[in-house]
């Protein structure tokens, strides 16, 4: 895995072979962090990272001069791995948190500016999530939900969808607050 943009473009983070997530490919990642370099001052927003798995797209916050990024995944492994990797790149801002994300969402009282998931695909609750986000006010008014999930849903008549793209397999929607 590597880093696609940003101050540690072309960074390499190497992830051990019995790592059990699933990252989001290069190609997607690219993608997705074009669209919103024409939306948002990457300086100036906080970023919190549901399902954080590798901490791909973290990095690529933290990257391009995000300095206020939370993350969370109840893998102890994942934890630790992403704040030993963020330790040794130097990167200041980046805070994992140890939790199970429902949990997470449930007693967090800060709000942000893009909060980002990326779930198990076989996630049952994985329908829910749009509304579980808003219904506890997790996103500042205009702030971006973005969720990466399978072909399978469909989430274009929820109130605050606005786009979906593809990319190979992965598949983004896009949700602004109000």
């Amino acid at each position: 895995m590597r880093i696609v943009g940003g101050e540690y473009k072309g960074r390499k983070i190497t992830v051990r072979r019995d790592f059990d997530s699933r990252p989001t490919t290069d190609f997607a990642r690219v993608a997705l962090f074009n669209i919103l370099a024409n939306h948002i001052d990457f300086d100036e927003v906080r970023v919190l990272d549901l399902f954080t798995g590798t901490g791909s797209i973290s990095f690529e916050f933290a990257s391009r001069g995000c300095r206020d990024i939370d993350l969370v995944d109840i893998d102890n492994k994942s934890v630790h791995f992403i704040g030993k990797a963020a330790a040794e790149f130097g990167m200041k801002g980046i805070h994992p948190v140890r939790m199970d994300v429902f949990g997470f969402v449930h007693i967090c009282k800060k709000q942000y500016d893009v909060i980002f998931a990326d779930p198990p695909y076989e996630l049952a609750k994985l329908p829910e999530l749009p509304e579980i986000i808003f219904a506890h006010n997790l996103l500042l008014p205009g702030g971006w939900f973005i969720l990466e999930h399978p072909a399978k849903y469909d989430f274009s008549k929820h109130v605050h969808f606005t786009q979906e793209r593809k990319y190979g397999n992965v598949h983004f929607s896009f949700f602004r607050g109000k």
